[in-house]
């Protein structure tokens, strides 16, 4: 059971009290016979000056009171000194992890989250300690991301604008000819950045935990068909096949349609962009008394281990060398993860390897 701070200054106070006390006795222990021994000097010196028959009980008495008087001072002095010792003691063994803490939180303050605080209690003070860690460590892995996504967003805007600036300068330069069809790839780079803005800006929300959401009873047949069919003519045009294998009666889900059809269109526009002509993509769906598992797997080039536990972050591209025409703005899987944790669902993916295909799970609670 850990030991609490109002335990250890109990205990602290009754440490400094019985230190102050043995060290009372103690001193009175030592000087008493000192003292006593020079007072009764004193008094014997007082005999011998007034002679044998004069009274001596007053001096006596008065000299007994100045050592009983010197030793208690005396004894009182070292008491003192010993409990100020051992509450500097206490104390700077309490104030010091807060110091520490207080440098560290200023140096986090100035940027530096690398800084972290060692855990030497079992209190509150340790408490604090991991607790403080533990916020470093968010906050090291936030400016992180924060960086790469800084990145990340300046190059996938980069190319488009790159693409544009140069046509544009051709045609003012009379290398390129002002036709349609010039024009026309200059509209599909300006469609290119208005897909990364809205993805980035969906991401935003989606990060934050403000997406919208409009739940209603939906058999789920009829979103996975929708998606299909918007993607239908691409899978024939690349002559990859597409097969839907769905049970006779799904049951009814309570979802955003239109969020839900979202996280299709990105599976199955996933699974087109990683196959080639003559590979499978292949829908199904299972379901029991608490879920709705919707799965979509592929023969495509499939995903390595290394790569497997980043495939849902942002910008993460498991081909390095797969352009970003083609690839997407490499942030749809990372959307449709929260589309799907936003409905209390999970995403989640598995391969055996590289060539070896993938399949992505969407897994739906039921009502």
């Amino acid at each position: 059971m850990n030991q609490t701070i109002g335990r250890k200054l109990l205990l602290s106070y009754i440490v400094i009290i019985v230190v102050g006390g043995l060290t009372l006795a103690i001193a009175a222990e030592l000087h008493t016979p000192t003292a006593i021994a020079r007072h009764m000097n004193n008094v014997g010196g007082q005999m011998m000056h007034r002679g044998e028959h004069e009274p001596m009980s007053s001096d006596l008495l008065a000299n007994v009171a100045q050592a009983i008087n010197e030793i208690l001072l005396v004894a009182s002095i070292a008491a003192t000194l010993a409990a100020i010792v051992v509450s500097a003691f206490v104390t700077r063994r309490i104030t010091t992890p807060i110091h520490t803490m207080q440098v560290a939180s200023q140096r986090i303050a100035a940027g530096d989250y690398s800084e972290r605080i060692a855990v030497r209690s079992a209190d509150e003070l340790g408490d604090m300690a991991t607790a403080f860690n533990a916020m470093a460590t968010t906050l090291e892995a936030t400016e992180m991301r924060r960086r790469q996504l800084l990145g990340d967003v300046a190059h996938e805007l980069r190319t488009p604008l790159t693409n544009i600036r140069s046509v544009i300068e051709g045609i003012i330069d009379g290398v390129l000819v002002n036709d349609p069809a010039i024009l026309i790839e200059i509209q599909d780079e300006v469609r290119r950045l208005q897909r990364i803005v809205a993805d980035l800006e969906a991401l935003s929300k989606a990060e934050a935990g403000q997406l919208s959401l409009e739940k209603r009873l939906i058999d789920p047949t009829h979103f996975i068909k929708l998606a299909v069919e918007r993607l239908a003519w691409q899978y024939e045009q690349k002559g990859v096949v597409l097969h839907v294998e769905l049970p006779d009666k799904l049951p009814l889900i309570e979802l955003d349609e239109g969020r839900i059809t979202q996280v299709m269109l990105n599976l199955l526009g996933n699974g087109l962009q990683h196959t080639i002509e003559g590979d499978v993509v292949r829908i199904s769906a299972e379901f029991s008394s608490a879920h709705l598992h919707i799965h979509v797997a592929d023969t495509g080039a499939g995903i390595s281990p290394d790569d497997i536990t980043h495939i849902f972050e942002r910008f993460y591209r498991a081909d390095k060398s797969r352009k970003r025409t083609s690839g997407g703005s490499g942030i749809g899987l990372t959307i449709s993860k929260h589309i799907v944790e936003a409905h209390a669902g999970s995403l989640t993916a598995k391969s055996g390897g590289l060539n070896q295909g993938s399949t992505f799970t969407l897994s739906l609670p039921r009502p």
